[in-house]
């Protein structure tokens, strides 16, 4: 597997290797003892996928606050996506920065996003199916997010003759208005 750091501390996009034959290819997409010694020491209680059907369904930005913060290791595993991982860690160097990936089957490749950012993706082409790891289960009252417009993140999302999404992102408020819900310790994780 190949591994590369953001400028963003924590944040990692990992590459597995791909065995090519004449029948397709094969990969190890997870591998719990290279993780924990080149990524992070985390335990994956829940996988989620979602298919979002027109290109240009926008999702996120999303987070859960303690005590079930999540982190997620993120892949494409049909069509394309735009996956973007917002910090917001109280005290980080990089607060409210953002970082993008481009996701998709064909390139395989992953992001991982620790605990102390939002997450969200745009897709980027019609059937484009998620699937990510996360180190805590879902919880509503915990279920948190920011605007996905925001323009103090000032993220760069492509243009689309379309935009799909739910009332309840479109409302989400901005950066500035969120409450401190992770404080940043200088180690990738809070």
């Amino acid at each position: 597997m190949q591994l590369e750091a953001f400028s963003i501390s924590g944040l990692k996009k990992i590459t597995p290797v791909r065995f090519n034959d004449d029948r397709g290819y094969f990969s190890e997409v997870f591998k719990k003892e290279w993780f924990c010694q080149n990524v992070a020491e985390v335990d994956f209680v829940q996988d989620n996928e979602s298919l979002s059907a027109v290109a240009g369904t926008v999702r996120g930005l999303h987070f859960q606050s303690e005590p079930f913060a999540q982190a997620k290791l993120v892949r494409c595993v049909q069509g394309r996506l735009m996956d973007v991982a917002v910090d917001i860690r109280s005290g980080s160097p990089t607060f409210g920065k953002w970082t993008s990936v481009e996701l998709s089957a064909l390139n395989g490749e992953q992001l991982w996003i620790p605990q102390g950012f939002a997450h969200g993706f745009m897709t980027l082409e019609d059937n484009t199916i998620i699937s990510y790891k996360v180190s805590a289960n879902y919880n509503a009252d915990h279920d948190r997010g920011i605007r996905w417009n925001d323009p103090a993140i000032g993220i760069r999302w492509p243009d689309t003759k379309t935009l799909v999404m739910s009332r309840k992102d479109m409302l989400h408020p901005l950066l500035s208005e969120l409450p401190e819900y992770f404080t940043y310790t200088g180690t990738g994780n809070c």
